[in-house]
């Protein structure tokens, strides 16, 4: 029974990718780990297929609308895919399983990975819950060509590129800002570009993944990947009809419940 629900929160991420352009892919790793029943560390892999599918799904009709900016992304992914690749390759495979114990509860690697995901999930639900119109008018007026603001660009690249590949999430909410004020793009090339940023990210960790020899259920994870797919294409015909703005704040609220869930679950009630 958890599994249908799990099938049917896989439509659900997609169809928030297809209306908001982004966040949806926060809910992957915990729909996958309570749902699905896939260990932490594993989900995240399979959350960097998805999250990068979906995004690569996402980026083609901003690409056909001249709404990526190749040169900030190149910018953005030197540092962003040399971190993404270290991390799932070197980074979580060297890290022990059994870190520390605190009174009952065993910090292990899988914990770890959960409660950095859950802190990144309050993080984002902020993001989502704030109002977006201030930020979007500003950049809409934000002078062109960009001018680039490097040690920014590289910076928040080298952050993303850490944070996508130890939880497997595609950290839109930390790409767009930069992209506005470090590249200085207006918010509609801002989205696409990060939308090419997310996807050859995200794609690239998994590809370490493989190269580290992850036991990856490849049945199960294309059914999953088709759900989400399938919500994503759904989600694109409804954004004609549903505002985003609207709909990000309550996802926001809703990130959030479910980040204070898995922070509390892990830290409260499972001791080992």
């Amino acid at each position: 029974m958890l599994h249908f629900f799990g099938y049917v929160a896989a439509i659900f991420i997609g169809l928030a990718l297809g209306i908001m352009g982004g966040g949806g892919s926060i809910l992957t790793v915990p729909v996958l780990v309570y749902l699905m029943g896939v260990s932490p560390v594993l989900s995240t892999a399979y959350s960097l297929l998805v999250v990068g599918s979906t995004a690569v799904a996402g980026v083609w009709g901003y690409f056909r609308k001249g709404l990526v900016s190749l040169r900030t992304a190149v910018v953005f992914l030197l540092p962003s895919l040399l971190a993404v690749f270290g991390v799932r390759r070197v980074l979580l495979p060297a890290i022990p399983h059994e870190l520390f114990t605190v009174g009952r509860t065993v910090f292990t690697k899988d914990l770890l990975v959960l409660l950095a995901f859950a802190g990144l999930m309050v993080v984002a639900a902020a993001a989502m819950i704030r109002s977006p119109q201030a930020g979007e008018g500003r950049a809409e007026e934000l002078p062109a060509p960009p001018a680039f603001n490097y040690p920014l660009v590289l910076g928040i690249g080298l952050v993303v590129g850490t944070l996508t590949g130890f939880v497997g999430a595609g950290g839109g909410f930390l790409i767009i800002p930069a992209l506005v004020l470090g590249a200085r793009l207006p918010m509609k090339l801002a989205v696409g570009t990060s939308l090419a940023i997310i996807a050859l990210n995200s794609l690239i960790g998994f590809a370490g993944d493989l190269s580290a020899g992850a036991p990856i259920a490849w049945p199960f994870l294309a059914g999953f990947l088709a759900f989400a797919l399938g919500g994503i294409g759904l989600g694109t015909y409804l954004a004609r009809f549903i505002p985003a703005a609207r709909l990000k704040p309550a996802f926001g609220w809703f990130t959030l419940a479910m980040g204070t869930f898995i922070l509390t679950k892990e830290l409260l009630f499972s001791h080992s």
